[in-house]
């Protein structure tokens, strides 16, 4: 899955626009390896890295996900592993 859309479906962005914008302007990590294109390709096991506003987020993927539903079924797509 596309890193946009995973971003988008565990709601972490309010669309998948603003999604692949953030990712274009800012570093994403995918596993250690920045990345700066939003069709970068995600799977589950996957670290990724994030600031997002004064918080940096490092989540696993756990999910792909089929929709971008609720907030409590987006909370299952990932485990928080760290975040500052």
């Amino acid at each position: 899955m596309r890193l946009d859309k995973w971003l988008w479906h565990a709601r972490f962005f309010k669309s998948r626009t603003l999604a692949a914008r953030y990712i274009e302007k800012s570093r994403c990590r995918i596993d250690g390896r920045i990345v700066a294109k939003p069709h970068a390709t995600v799977t589950p096991g996957m670290v990724l890295t994030f600031a997002l506003g004064p918080r940096v987020r490092v989540v696993r993927i756990v999910a792909l996900g089929e929709r971008r539903g609720p907030a409590n079924e987006a909370q299952t797509l990932y485990d928080e592993i760290d975040s500052a």
